[in-house]
C-alpha cells in the first residue's frame, strides 16, 4: 500500500501557496503564547482562567469540526439518510443541559482538570483510584482512540486528494501537530482554534457550493429532484420501525442522558470542561457553551450534508468511488471516503483552501486532544501520584513529552481502524449507561466514588461481552445491546449508591460550600453547610434548556426545509426557533441572580 500510486487531484503552486499560509498565520499565536501558555501548568492546561465567552465557544466548535465529521455524517446520510443524522443530533438535548446546568458550577469547582473533580466530589481510596484510573482510560487509552479516528480520517482525504499514502500522512500531520501543542499551551490552542474554524467553514461551504454546481447534481432544485424523499426526510420513515427506533427514538429518550460520548459527555467533561474551567467568569463559561451548541448544530450540519446528497448521485456505490479513483488504497474505501471524493470537483485555489481548511480543522482537534489528553496524565496521574513535589517548569516539560507519546501512539493505532462510523459505535456502547451519573452526582449527594467504578466496570465488561458474543456470530442488534448495557450499568451503579459507604461529610460539606448546587438532592447537607440556598434556579434552568432546545432545532430544520424547497415547513421551524430565542432572552437576566 505505502509504494502504490495513487491518483490524486493535483494542486497547483497556488495550492500549496494558500496551504503554507495558512500553516504559517496558525503558527504566530503558538509562537506568541509561548511563553505565557507555558508558564505554569494552569497557563498549559486552563489559559489561567482567563478566556472570553466567543473564544472558548468558537474553540469548542473548532475541536469537535474534525476531519472524521464530515466523513462520519457523509456515511449515515449514504447508508440511511438525513434522518440518520439524529444519531448525534439528539445530543443537543445534552449540550444544553450542560449550558444550563453545568456549565456554571464547573466554574465554580475551580479545578485545573475535571478529574481533579473527583477527590473534590468524594473521599477515600476510592476518590483517588477513580482519579488515577479515569487519568489512564481517558487521557491515554480512549483519547488515542479518538484521535487515531481523526488520523484515518486525514488519511483518507489525502489518500485521494494528494495520493499520500497513510504512512505519509500520519508522518506530516504528528510532527505538525505535537509541535504545535506543545510550544504553546491551551492560550495557543484557543486562539489558533479561532483561526482554524474560519478556514474549516470556508471550505466546507465551498464544497457545497461546488457540489451543487455539477451538471449531475444541477443545484439545490436538482437535488431534490434526484433523490427519494426517504433519504431526504429529516425525519426516519415511521413505517420503518426498526429505523425509527435505532435512530430516532433511543437517541432522544435514551441515549443523549445516558451515553458518555466526546464533546456531548452528560454533565460536560473532558475538554468540554476544560475549557469551562479555563473561562474568566461563570458567565463566560455558560455563554461560550451555548455558542458552541448553536453553531455546532445549526451552523456546520447543512454543508456537510449537502455534499453528502451530492455524492449518492455522483458516485452511488462505493464501487464507483473505486472507479473514479482506482488506485486509491483499498483498505481505506468506504461510504465515508465520498466526501473526500467530492472534493475533486474543486477549483484551484478553492482546492487550496479546502485543503488548508480540512488541515485546519484536523490540526484544532488533535490539539485539543493533546492538550486535554497530557493534562490528564500529567496533573491527575503523575504530579497526583507519582512526583507530587517537583517544579511546575518540570510539569510542563512532562506536559510536552506526554503530547509527543500521545501523538505517537494514535498514529500507530490508526493502521488498525477502518471507517468513522465504526469507531463511533465502539465508543457509544462503552460509554453505555454511565452517563446519568455524570448528571445526577452534582445534583444528589449519595452518589460516590465506588458509583463511578460500579459503572465503569459494568458498562465495559457488558459491552465487552456482547462485542464477543457478536463475533462468535450471535449477531445482536446494536440497540438491544446498547439498552441492556444501559439497564445492567445503571442498575449496578445505582446498588453501589446503596450499600457502599458514604463519602465522608466533610468532604460533602466543603463540596457544597464551593460549588452549592440548587435541588433537593443537597437538602440535609445545605441546613449542616450553613451557607444558604444556592444561587441557581432548577425551574428556570429547565425552562433555558427547553428554550435552547427549540432555538437551535428550529435554525437546524428551518435551514434544511429552505434549502428543499418546502417553504410551509421551514416557516413553522423558523416560528419554533424566534420563540425559542425570545424566550431565552428574557430568562437570561433571571440565571444570574444572587444569593
Amino acid at each position: 500500500m505505502a509504494g502504490t500510486a495513487v491518483a490524486r487531484m493535483n494542486p497547483t503552486f497556488l495550492d500549496w501557496a494558500i496551504v503554507c499560509t495558512s500553516i504559517v498565520v496558525c503558527l504566530l499565536p503558538a509562537l506568541f503564547y509561548l511563553r505565557k501558555g507555558t508558564a505554569n501548568t494552569a497557563e498549559f492546561f486552563t489559559s489561567g482562567r482567563a478566556a472570553p465567552w466567543w473564544l472558548i465557544g468558537v474553540s469548542m466548535v473548532a475541536t469537535t469540526f474534525s476531519t472524521d465529521t464530515p466523513n462520519l455524517v457523509t456515511n449515515f446520510v449514504r447508508t440511511g439518510g438525513v434522518a440518520s443524522n439524529w444519531q448525534w443530533w439528539a445530543f443537543l438535548l445534552t449540550g444544553m443541559a450542560t449550558v444550563f446546568f453545568f456549565a456554571r458550577l464547573w466554574r465554580r469547582s475551580g479545578v485545573l482538570t475535571d478529574l481533579e473533580f473527583y477527590e473534590l466530589r468524594y473521599s477515600g481510596r476510592a476518590a483517588r483510584w477513580v482519579r488515577g484510573f479515569r487519568a489512564i482510560y481517558l487521557g491515554l487509552i480512549f483519547n488515542i482512540f479518538i484521535m487515531a479516528t481523526v488520523n484515518l480520517a486525514a488519511a483518507k482525504i489525502a489518500n485521494v486528494v494528494l495520493g499520500w499514502p497513510m504512512w505519509q500522512t500520519l508522518l506530516i500531520c504528528a510532527l505538525l501537530n505535537a509541535v504545535f501543542a506543545g510550544i504553546s499551551g491551551l492560550w495557543g490552542v484557543l486562539v489558533i482554534d479561532f483561526i482554524q474554524f474560519g478556514l474549516a467553514m470556508g471550505g466546507a461551504f465551498a464544497a457545497a457550493h461546488f457540489a451543487l454546481a455539477q451538471p449531475e447534481v444541477g443545484g439545490l432544485s436538482g437535488l431534490v429532484a434526484h433523490l427519494p424523499a426517504r433519504t431526504l426526510n429529516l425525519l426516519p420513515d415511521f413505517s420503518d420501525w426498526r429505523m425509527t427506533l435505532t435512530l430516532f427514538i433511543i437517541p432522544l429518550t435514551v441515549q443523549w442522558w445516558s451515553v458518555w460520548y466526546p464533546g456531548a459527555e452528560p454533565g460536560g467533561g473532558s475538554y468540554i470542561a476544560q475549557r469551562m474551567l479555563a473561562a474568566r467568569s461563570e458567565e463566560d463559561a455558560l455563554g461560550g457553551t451555548l455558542l458552541f451548541n448553536v453553531a455546532h448544530y445549526a451552523l456546520r450540519s447543512w454543508p456537510w450534508i449537502v455534499v453528502a446528497l451530492a455524492s449518492i448521485i455522483i458516485f452511488p456505490t462505493v464501487e464507483s468511488i473505486r472507479t473514479a479513483f482506482p488506485n486509491v488504497d483499498p483498505h481505506l474505501l468506504g461510504h465515508d471516503m465520498a466526501y473526500p471524493a467530492m472534493l475533486k470537483f474543486l477549483p484551484h485555489g478553492i482546492l487550496g483552501l479546502m485543503i488548508a481548511g480540512m488541515e485546519a480543522a484536523y490540526r484544532s482537534t488533535i490539539m485539543t486532544h493533546l492538550n486535554w489528553g497530557s493534562s490528564y496524565l500529567v496533573h491527575d496521574f503523575y504530579r497526583r501520584f507519582l512526583k507530587p513535589e517537583a517544579s511546575e517548569r518540570h510539569y510542563v516539560l512532562m506536559g510536552r513529552v506526554c503530547t509527543g507519546m500521545l501523538m505517537l501512539l494514535a498514529a500507530l493505532l490508526t493502521f488498525w481502524l477502518d471507517n468513522a462510523k465504526q469507531s463511533f459505535e465502539l465508543i457509544l456502547s462503552i460509554g453505555a449507561g454511565t452517563g446519568l451519573i455524570y448528571l445526577l452526582r452534582w445534583f444528589w449527594w449519595r452518589i460516590n466514588a465506588w458509583c463511578e467504578v460500579a459503572a465503569m466496570a459494568s458498562s465495559f465488561v457488558v459491552a465487552l461481552g456482547f462485542f464477543i458474543a457478536n463475533k462468535r456470530g450471535a449477531d445482536i442488534p446494536a440497540h438491544v445491546a446498547l439498552l441492556i448495557t444501559i439497564a445492567v450499568t445503571t442498575a449496578v451503579w445505582l446498588a453501589a449508591a446503596v450499600l457502599t459507604p458514604q463519602t465522608d461529610r466533610a468532604t460533602l460539606l466543603a463540596f457544597y460550600r464551593k460549588v452549592r448546587p440548587a435541588g433537593p438532592g443537597w437538602r440535609s447537607v445545605r441546613a449542616e453547610a450553613g451557607v444558604g440556598a444556592s444561587p441557581d434556579s432548577l425551574p428556570q434552568a429547565f425552562l433555558a434548556w427547553m428554550c435552547g432546545i427549540f432555538m437551535v432545532y428550529g435554525a437546524l430544520f428551518g435551514t434544511g426545509a429552505l434549502l428543499y424547497g418546502r417553504t410551509g415547513t421551514a416557516l413553522f421551524w423558523i416560528v419554533v426557533g424566534v420563540a425559542g430565542t425570545a424566550g431565552l432572552l428574557k430568562l437570561w437576566p433571571r440565571l444570574w441572580r444572587q444569593a
